[in-house]
């Protein structure tokens, strides 16, 4: 009996060490990925961004009038039109390497502030909804979760309400669409999304 202890011991010992260096070996092969990326990022020449993915407040949402308006979507509308004066660009899903080795190192510190304006941007908006929705003013909190899910959001609250608002306006065929959109977003959070719209809602 000790024998056959000691000798699954050990071969549990040896199996280990196998997979002990075997995962330290996929380790340094990907740190040694990423500096060798990082490298060839930081000699990357600046490039144009004309052609970036600027996105437009749309004008509606800019001019809303909602019936029923409170302090709190006032502040937002004006955070909202302070925001469109600033260029925005969804970089979702982007590390800076990857930005650099697309644009150039000399353009990170603008990017980065393109993407700051973007996370500020859905942030604002899925707040917006919120308080629309709380004052029943559900075709405008519809519209503006629609322009946030249009944009690549990955903040899956927007995601959920919209498709909340779907059935209780009875367009619950809208969330197919919108399931669709989620399955498109340039994030860890799309396969969480999907599966908890698809689990909730069909």
């Amino acid at each position: 009996m000790n024998l056959f202890l000691f000798s699954s011991f050990t071969i549990f010992c040896i199996i280990f060490s196998i997979a002990l260096r075997r995962t330290k070996r996929i380790e340094q092969n990907l740190d040694q990925d990423f500096w060798e990326r990082e490298q060839k990022a930081n000699f990357t020449r600046k490039k144009s961004l004309d052609n970036l993915n600027y996105i437009t407040i749309p004008e509606d949402l800019l001019q809303m009038k909602p019936d029923c308006i409170t302090p709190e979507i006032e502040n937002c509308l004006r955070d909202l039109n302070d925001l469109s004066a600033l260029k925005i660009v969804n970089f979702t899903g982007y590390t800076n390497t990857d930005l650099k080795l697309e644009y150039g190192t000399a353009n990170i510190n603008i990017l980065s502030d393109y993407d700051f304006h973007y996370t500020n941007l859905v942030t604002l908006l899925q707040k917006l909804a919120e308080l629309l929705h709380d004052v029943l003013e559900d075709t405008l909190a519809i519209k503006t979760l629609e322009f946030a899910i249009s944009t690549g959001t990955d903040v899956s609250k927007s995601y959920y309400l919209l498709a909340q608002l779907y059935r209780e306006t009875d367009a619950c065929e809208k969330i197919g669409t919108l399931i669709t959109q989620a399955q498109n977003i340039h994030s860890i959070m799309k396969d969480t999304i999907v599966e908890n719209l698809r689990a909730t809602y069909q």
